[in-house]
């Protein structure tokens, strides 16, 4: 796990060694263990790294051996031994026991396909002196950031945003389509950010630049197709298998290896694989919140760790944490997002970082799955569209709307009757509603993008294409891993991981595992009402019954609590200042009338709020008065 950096100009003009230097500083974090250069005429490589594997022998770049190809990478490709074998069996020979050096020989034998032989998370870049040309890839799912930009003849390209703005021409202003999105999805989807002009390479990408410009491509193109007739009990013990591989896989290591453990089904599996592979107790991190009794996970975590033998570690997290991280997790986050338990990654990876270098977690198994309330919505939404309109938008959705104080029922209930597909799935997301949007929203915020969600629409649409002729669960599905996940989640849990400088592993998005879910049909993910449902007798193998049925946590937090209380002068400081950013966008009255609603109770307004704080905070850190 590292911090990869660069430079190349298209034109064939020098780059300034200066600036490689700076991007690669900027990402220190990512990388306290050493740095490494290859800057030469037209190209310049910069890399941080946290030393994981071959710890004495593993530093980058590295070249192959009459060095025409240098290589930078983040990551771990975990199948590294086999390929190594193969490799050296073809005539390969290796000066290092990295898993970086792989990709390296890798590309010489298969050239770009390399990408589909590697199992793991990764951002690498290979420059190819021979053919003056630079090879960027980004793992199947996305799991490891990669971000370019083009200041005139200059590509730059980086593990995080922080090193590309290193360029004092790099811009520094706000994407109004990605704001568009982001104040409908709450996240914004690949390859928009919120800064104009830098771009994130998708998952399953690859880019390539030399003299010609640079082209992106997808390289990962498999979708679900004709679903598995397998009988049910043949399909549990494949899935076992994969998960049992993964976990193996991941395990590798020459660090010791943790887990972030919750009250959860999927941690728990996850713990009593590694107890197989570990020589020693495996180390086990949880968090909990003061005035989250009720919704803590901390107990049930402790006695999960205490029946695998784990050696366990725990943190309360209160008020006063939150408010004096929020600033730094917006530089550490670098875009604003809908999501409150974003910043509790944090702090679990702060408490793991201090034992270990490398932890796993159970992040990827509800989006390919069906985990979220979300999913069965889309099940009642075939029933509710055959009731008479005048029942449902007369009456149903009037009375919600007017008289429930719960955003996600308010939100569900707006969606259900929503006949298309990708319509619903974007009002299934937007807890800022059209009308909200147009109150919310300035008038030259509003006159340059919808309120209706277009802009969501339009960038969700290139990843339904693929799936349009399947049934709208398993189009859900198939969006959400593949913008959700990497474009929220993931990106939140590598962003706060590496900030402590830990590397965070998650074994439930080995590529070969999420194939294998989307080849089943949608019964085996969401049965009746029950989502998740071959995962979870798959992993009644490994895990007690109470904990594979126990109800879903996650990381709850008492936050809406706080900002009605502890934190409702942070809030209204940051929203309601005369000198803060929002109220060039937005609407303050609006915000007001938000904030006094949250706090007398008659509305739980607790994501609206935490999407506007992070886009202030946000926009103060980056781009300034």
């Amino acid at each position: 796990m590292c911090g990869i950096s660069g430079v190349f100009d298209l034109r064939g003009t020098a780059v300034e060694p200066g600036l490689v230097h700076r991007m690669a500083a900027a990402l220190s974090h990512r990388g306290p263990d050493g740095e490494g250069f290859h800057i030469d005429g037209r190209i310049g490589l910069g890399h941080r790294r946290l030393s994981i594997i071959d710890l004495a022998g593993g530093a980058q770049p590295i070249s192959n051996e009459d060095d025409t190809i240098q290589i930078i990478f983040n990551g771990e490709i975990y199948n590294f031994i086999e390929l190594r074998k193969e490799l050296e069996a073809a005539g390969h020979r290796f000066k290092t026991r990295s898993d970086t050096e792989v990709i390296l020989h890798g590309y010489e034998e298969w050239g770009t396909d390399c990408v589909s032989r590697f199992n793991g998370m990764f951002a690498f870049a290979i420059w190819d002196s021979n053919r003056q040309r630079l090879f960027i890839a980004r793992d199947h799912l996305g799991i490891k950031p990669l971000y370019y930009t083009q200041v005139g003849s200059r590509l730059l390209f980086a593990s995080e945003i922080k090193a590309l703005l290193e360029d004092p021409q790099c811009p520094r202003a706000v994407n109004l389509s990605a704001l568009g999105q982001l104040f409908t999805l709450r996240f914004v989807p690949s390859p928009n950010t919120m800064f104009e002009g830098i771009h994130k390479l998708p998952p399953g990408h690859s880019m390539f630049a030399d003299a010609s410009g640079v082209h992106v491509e997808r390289y990962w193109r498999r979708t679900p197709g004709d679903f598995s007739a397998a009988p049910e009990g043949e399909l549990i013990e494949r899935y076992r298998e994969l998960v049992e591989d993964a976990v193996r896989l991941q395990m590798r290591s020459d660090v010791p290896v943790g887990l972030f453990l919750s009250s959860g089904v999927d941690s728990a599996a996850l713990l009593a694989l590694m107890g197989q592979h570990a020589g020693a107790p495996v180390r086990t991190f949880t968090i909990g919140f003061e005035d989250g009794e009720k919704s803590n996970e901390t107990d049930d975590a402790r006695a999960l760790a205490k029946r695998f033998g784990a050696d366990h570690a725990e943190m309360i997290v209160g008020a006063a944490d939150y408010e004096r991280y929020f600033d730094r997790h917006l530089w550490d986050l670098e875009e604003p997002l809908g999501n409150e338990t974003a910043a509790a990654f944090y702090f679990v990876s702060q408490i793991a970082s201090r034992k270990v270098k490398v932890a796993l977690a159970g992040q990827g198994a509800d989006e390919p799955w069906a985990g979220y309330h979300r999913y069965i919505g889309v099940k009642l939404s075939q029933h509710y569209s055959r009731l008479p309109s005048f029942l449902t938008d007369g009456m149903i959705r009037p009375f919600v709307e007017n008289n429930s104080k719960n955003e996600r029922l308010r939100r569900g209930v707006a969606a259900l009757s929503e006949p298309d597909v990708l319509a619903r799935m974007v009002k299934i997301y937007s807890f800022f509603s059209a009308d909200m949007k147009s109150r919310l929203f300035q008038p030259w915020v509003k006159a340059a993008i919808s309120v209706d969600g277009a802009e969501a629409r339009e960038a969700l649409r290139r990843l339904q294409r693929d799936v349009s002729s399947l049934d709208p669960l398993s189009q859900m599905l198939y969006i959400d891993t593949r913008a959700n996940l990497p474009d929220d989640l993931l990106m939140v849990g590598d962003k706060t991981a590496m900030a402590n400088s830990l590397e965070a592993r998650v074994p439930y998005l080995d590529y070969r595992v999420v194939e294998f879910i989307e080849s089943l049909p949608p019964h085996f993910k969401l049965k009746g009402f029950t989502g998740k449902y071959l995962h979870k007798k798959a992993l009644e193998k490994w895990v007690p019954q109470e904990v594979v049925y126990r109800r879903k946590k996650g990381f709850d937090n008492p936050i809406d609590q706080w900002l009605r209380s502890r934190m409702k002068s942070f809030a209204k400081e940051c929203l309601l200042d005369e000198r803060s950013a929002v109220g060039r966008y937005f609407d303050l009255a609006y915000i007001r009338e938000l904030l006094a609603q949250h706090e007398s109770g008659v509305r739980n307004h607790l994501r609206h709020i935490y999407l506007l704080i992070s886009f202030e905070l946000w926009h103060r850190r980056f781009i300034g008065a």
